[in-house]
């Protein structure tokens, strides 16, 4: 768990420890008193209680005095140019760890043709992001059930109103060849001759409940395929539990979403350009400004914008989310909020990024036009997108849901990384897990809820320590590093330690799995083609000799 280091409270200066000598309350008596008469020893009894009153008010000024200035020197080591800005730079310590999501047990290989047990389609619907969840969960869905993957359908988004399909973002050979020791894919649902005719099979379609255990696909599921030949899981999002106590199917699900899902090589070559661009000029952060229409209308937050606006994200929450009714000041004290890009400015600011920090924004059309951006660009002016640093004029084929590829790719290999709003699925979620698995690269994740407060109270006018306030909330932030997965952290965000290994580790189950591990699974690939075709011979020749015997007859 990588954090900001919390300065040392510091030593108060030795000028500040004499300039209260508590001889100042508490005179020594003079070593030879002189002699009084009746008179003055009464005055003298009657001055006591007020030269006490005198003293204790004095301690009390002091010891007032006193812990104000050791509390300002305390702010004042909380200021931004003490957070280390150059480390957030750099990588987290990996603290021995490293990426990892190959078998380290038996993993026997997928059924062959005859072995199957049917054919799995899918429907995955959401964006990008949601939809690159299903696909992981729809591998592991064919693996438990010793079946068949057709290649999972992209859900028409109605957002990006993007039909790319799944041939249209991904690269498919490498998604077959990558998962062939785990599953068995299919382009299509096999044709079948009935009476005569050829047709499609068709598959038998069932609406999956949400986060289904994998009991419900080894009975359910798996009953219906087995009668029918094949079924039809829609919608296919959030349907399969991500706690699994398995961790080979964990780190299946690791080698679907970080090694087999990768993007065709127009998006790859459009992303490495825009990459090696903003690398040659050192440094860059990308930031993924959730602030689009579908979002905000989603979290309810829309006091902020004009009459007319509030209509518009109204309407659209009508159209496409459940009627729910949602107080703005309670949803931002509640974190569900997405940050303005001024937030975001100001949380940069206060960690101590200048104006020359190169910045690269992953995001849609932001809602409510170029005056939500005038405040950031005026702190952050080296503002970058895929249209701005993008080779030339990008082509038709990277809008949609491919401009969100390269958004994502952008994202995760830039230096450091700051969601504005996460969500199950989400962009940012999924790139977190990514950035982790990737080398530990860092993520800076403001805490919403936290925040809330200290930009509400600036909204009125109390800006006393804003940027001290601030501070100490994102000093609290983890910042990519391994660490213990806690519900409700999803396993697409932090697949530690299930997708990681150490060479020399305490717990014999964290040691990395041996070198030649492909080699052993290809092996047991090979051995189990050869049986089938074996099988396959030896069948063939069966059905030859009874035919000759049927001639003989």
């Amino acid at each position: 768990q990588a954090q900001f280091p919390l300065p040392p409270r510091p030593p108060i200066p030795r000028s500040y420890r004499i300039s209260c000598p508590i001889s100042h309350l508490f005179p020594k008596p003079n070593p030879a008193p002189m002699r009084r008469g009746p008179g003055e020893a009464s005055l003298r009894r009657r001055r006591a209680p007020a030269r006490l009153l005198v003293a204790v008010a004095a301690l009390v000024t002091c010891t007032i005095w006193l812990w104000s200035s050791s509390t300002d020197l305390t702010l004042t080591s909380y200021k931004a140019q003490d957070v280390d800005v150059n480390k957030l730079w750099r990588t987290a310590n990996s603290n021995g760890w490293r990426a990892s999501s190959a078998p380290r047990s038996y993993w026997p290989p997928p059924p062959t043709e005859s072995e199957t047990n049917g054919y799995l389609r899918v429907r995955c619907n959401g964006g990008l992001n949601q939809q690159r969840t299903a696909i992981c969960n729809a591998v592991v869905a064919a693996r438990i059930m010793n079946a068949t993957l057709v290649l999972p359908e992209l859900d028409t988004n109605s957002f990006w109103r993007d039909e790319s399909g799944f041939i249209g973002i991904y690269d498919v050979p490498h998604f077959i060849k990558t998962l062939k020791y785990d599953v068995r894919i299919a382009t299509s649902v096999p044709d079948i001759i009935t009476n005569g005719k050829t047709k499609k099979l068709k598959a038998y379609q069932i609406r999956p409940p949400r986060d289904a255990p994998v009991t419900w696909y080894t009975t359910v599921a798996l009953e219906k395929m087995k009668s029918y030949g094949a079924i039809y899981l829609t919608p296919f999002s959030h349907r399969l539990a991500e706690d699994i106590n398995d961790p080979e199917i964990q780190r299946l699900r690791c080698r679907v979403n970080y090694h087999a899902l990768r993007f065709k090589p127009n998006i790859m070559k459009t992303s490495s350009e825009i990459v090696n661009k903003l690398r040659s000029e050192g440094h860059f952060m990308s930031i993924h400004l959730r602030f689009e229409m579908d979002m905000l209308a989603f979290a309810g937050c829309i006091d902020i914008f004009t009459p007319q606006e509030q209509k518009i994200l109204i309407k659209y929450r009508k159209e496409n989310f459940a009627e729910k009714e949602l107080v703005y000041r309670e949803r931002r004290l509640i974190g569900k909020c997405p940050l303005t890009p001024e937030e975001v400015g100001l949380i940069l600011r206060a960690l101590g990024f200048d104006n020359t920090t190169h910045i690269y924004l992953a995001s849609g059309e932001l809602f409510g036009g170029k005056r939500f951006m005038r405040p950031f660009k005026a702190m952050f002016p080296r503002l970058e997108n895929h249209s701005s640093v993008g080779p030339g004029k990008l082509e038709e084929n990277t809008r949609g849901l491919a401009g969100s590829a390269v958004d994502y790719m952008v994202c995760l290999l830039s230096d450091i990384f700051m969601p504005t709003y996460d969500g199950p699925s989400n962009f940012a979620n999924n790139l977190i897990g990514h950035r982790l698995y990737y080398g530990f690269r860092t993520t800076i994740t403001p805490n919403r809820k936290a925040l809330a407060p200290i930009f509400m109270d600036r909204e009125v006018g109390s800006t006393a320590g804003f940027e001290e306030r601030v501070r100490q909330v994102m000093m609290k932030t983890y910042v990519g590093g391994p660490h213990k997965r806690i519900h409700p952290e999803p396993f697409y965000t932090n697949s530690w330690p299930e997708c990681f290994c150490q060479e020399n580790p305490r717990n014999h189950a964290d040691k990395c799995p041996p070198d030649n591990i492909y080699e052993v699974l290809e092996n047991q690939f090979r051995s189990e083609e050869n049986e089938e075709s074996i099988e396959v011979k030896a069948t063939s020749q069966t059905v030859s000799i009874s035919q000759t015997e049927e001639t003989v007859i």
